[in-house]
Parts: C-alpha cells; sequence; structure tokens
C-alpha cells in the first residue's frame, strides 16, 4: 500500500532517486529559492508553492509530478501537489522527507543556476 500525506501518494527519496536517474518524473522543489540555489534533487525545478501557473507544469497531465519541501513537517509541498491536482493532473506525490531526507540519504544534489 502506497503511504499517504493529506490525500497525496507520497515517495521516499531512494525511489525518487531511481525516478530521476529513469527521466520519469517532473521533480519541483518548492523550498524557498535560496534553498534551492543551495542544493536541489537534481533536474529539480523551482516553484513557488503557492503561486505557480498552469504553464509551469507540463503539458501532459498524465505526467509524473513529485514535490517536495524542506523535511516532514513542511507542508509546502502537500500544497503545492492539491494545487496541481486540482489544475487536472493525475500522478501526483509528495516526497514528504523533503530535501533533508534526501540529504540524509546521501543521494546526489545540484546547486541551483
Amino acid at each position: 500500500m502506497m503511504a499517504r500525506l493529506m490525500g497525496l501518494a507520497t515517495i521516499s527519496p531512494r525511489e525518487l532517486s531511481a525516478l530521476v536517474e529513469a527521466d520519469r518524473a517532473a521533480v519541483f522543489d518548492v523550498n524557498p529559492r535560496s534553498s534551492w540555489e543551495r542544493a536541489h534533487v537534481p533536474g529539480a525545478r523551482h516553484l513557488d508553492p503557492e503561486g505557480f501557473e498552469r504553464d509551469e507544469l507540463p503539458s501532459n497531465t498524465d505526467a509524473e509530478l513529485i514535490f517536495y519541501c524542506s523535511n516532514p513537517w513542511c507542508r509546502k509541498a502537500p500544497l503545492a501537489a492539491r494545487r496541481a491536482r486540482d489544475m487536472g493532473f493525475q500522478g501526483i506525490r509528495v516526497m514528504s522527507a523533503g530535501i533533508k531526507g534526501w540529504l540524509d540519504a546521501g543521494l546526489p544534489t545540484e546547486p541551483g543556476a
């Protein structure tokens, strides 16, 4: 059974790492831009969790979208994921561990540009 957070499916850092390596998901970091610039999941795009527009997401509403914020207590990623779901996206998950969990798992990051 898939874990859920605020009614949304979740994904672990290791599961997300496999998706990123296979280029099978669009990943969105909803932390402050300064955090994204320091370190983010490779390929993750920065997104304002409350103010993003439909055109900032993939055109295919069946695309796999993964959102994350700072840690398991942060609610920005679930809020952004629900906003995307309200826009018609189906394949949405939240990496509830956040960038902290990603780093704690020893997974690679990249700096923002």
